[in-house]
């Protein structure tokens, strides 16, 4: 019997193995040259005229930033997958040769002074890029699989393997617990149970949200992959009870003991999937109207994984949160970063051969290990890169390159304005606005185009349109001044 065209659309998602854990990881090196790339463009500039590129008009900004931050990823993502070892090499080649110019053109400091140098911020740039840029990705993504030029290793996987996708939700939980309030050291006030109420209240924009995705997804017969979180459940009600969940369990355990939880956790979870019928259940059964359990297994099981997962984002985020103030400290703390994440990729190589393969359906002990250590590596490269650009600012002489360290302290009215042309900061700002208006604009990109029949050229347009145009959203309201909170 022929398909319709919303059974095409799920196959077609469907029954995927993913990709290597070698290709991810080199994956993973495209947005840190991009960062570095939209830098050593602004040092330049500042190079040739003496001057920083703010008499351009604000738009000559966003499609700077979305020409060295978004087009990239995009392009690396669809038809250049297949190539993707020659992009990173070739494109790291040319940036080094870049920094050599600079820093041969104007040496102003040497390594060891460099080195001893004092940072000042508000906010960890590293830290708000990663968070930035693993939004922005997912925003590629959950659009970009729906077309024929997305590879299908890319997409998430049925069962077992390592899929792009599969890393980003691993990624957007890691990041949400990077930042958490216990990471960055607020201390409860209070009854314990009024702290308990108050997370159960911010919660709410993201059960609404999970909520009307759900009923807009019945109504209009849109496709489902059943088999990623259920029938009924989808990735926003995972978000919410995670946090839930990790906040009730801190009020007891000090965050920077969250390792210990994390590992507890996730070993304990596989240690049942292994000895009782749970893995057989999520895998096998397919009675999904017997009841709600049943018709969400995959939403309700997987929770143990992402809790774990999300409290290992608390650790890093209590140890990179610790006061430094000297480049060389911070560069300690990416190296020991880097370090362990090749001993979670190690852990993970053992678990895969004596354990399981890695599967995000299970949400399983070596899907953990896998998404710590991916966003590990993540992090550590895009603090790397950060430290890159300091250097390469402090050299130079310009100091206003927005999104990273700075070398001096105070305000300055031109370092503000740089600031406040950034995508990265507009994205930063209203990060769940960004989240949701991909969901939205993504339905209604598959309602009004059949994505399956799309050439590659017309589906790269689509996807560049429909990134120009979250951007452009969040970037106008960071001109502005809006911040969208619903809590």
């Amino acid at each position: 019997m022929a398909m319709s065209h919303k059974e095409l659309k799920e196959a077609f998602v469907s029954n995927l193995n993913g990709t290597s854990l070698q290709e991810v990881v080199m994956g993973s090196f495209v947005t840190p040259l991009c960062i570095l790339n939209r830098a050593l463009i602004l040092i330049l500039y500042h190079q040739v005229t003496g001057s920083l590129p703010l008499p351009f008009s604000r738009i000559s900004h966003l499609l700077l930033d979305y020409s060295a931050l978004i087009l990239p990823l995009v392009l690396s993502c669809t038809i250049l997958s297949d190539h993707l070892l020659q992009v990173v090499l070739s494109f790291a080649f040319v940036l080094f040769c870049v920094l050599c110019h600079i820093y041969n053109s104007k040496r102003q400091t040497s390594l060891s002074t460099f080195l001893n140098r004092t940072v000042h911020f508000k906010q960890i740039p590293f830290v708000t890029i990663f968070r930035v840029m693993v939004n922005v990705q997912t925003a590629i993504s959950i659009l970009a699989v729906d077309f024929r030029v997305f590879p299908r290793r890319y997409a998430k996987t049925e069962t077992y393997g390592t899929g792009v996708m599969d890393f980003g939700v691993g990624a957007f939980i890691f990041a949400n617990g990077l930042v958490c309030p216990e990471a960055r050291g607020k201390n409860v006030y209070g009854s314990k149970m009024k702290h308990i109420g108050k997370q159960l209240l911010s919660i709410w924009p993201l059960v609404v949200l999970g909520a009307a995705r759900l009923f807009f997804v019945k109504v209009s017969d849109y496709q489902e992959h059943v088999t990623e979180y259920g029938v009924h459940w989808n990735f926003f009600f995972t978000l919410a009870l995670v946090r839930v969940l990790t906040s009730m369990v801190l009020v007891v355990v000090p965050a920077k003991h969250s390792w210990i939880l994390a590992l507890v956790i996730s070993c304990v979870y596989q240690f049942a999937l292994d000895i009782t019928g749970l893995k057989a259940f999520i895998m096998h059964n397919n009675d999904r109207e017997k009841d709600f359990l049943h018709a969400n297994k995959e939403g309700i099981f997987s929770l143990p994984g992402y809790v774990a997962i999300y409290m290992a984002g608390v650790q890093v985020g209590c140890y990179v949160m610790q006061p430094r103030s000297r480049v060389r400290d911070w560069l300690k703390a990416v190296f020991n970063l880097l370090m362990g994440t090749l001993t979670l990729f190690a852990a993970l190589c053992i678990c895969q051969t004596f354990v399981e393969p890695v599967s995000r359906r299970l949400a399983n002990l070596p899907f953990c290990l896998w998404s710590v250590a991916q966003s590990l590596l993540f992090v550590s490269c895009i603090g790397f890169v950060d430290l890159i650009v300091l250097f390469a600012k402090t050299t130079s002489g310009c100091q206003f390159v927005p999104s990273s360290w700075n070398s001096y302290s105070g305000s300055h009215k031109k370092k503000d304005e740089m600031e406040g042309l950034c995508l990265v900061q507009a994205i930063n700002k209203n990060q769940l606005l960004y989240f949701l208006l991909s969901n939205v604009l993504t339905g209604m990109t598959n309602t009004l185009v059949n994505t399956l029949n799309c050439t590659d050229l017309f589906s790269v347009c689509a996807l560049l349109s429909y990134m120009f145009t979250n951007c452009t959203v969040v970037y106008v309201l960071h001109l502005c001044g809006i911040t969208i909170k619903f809590w």
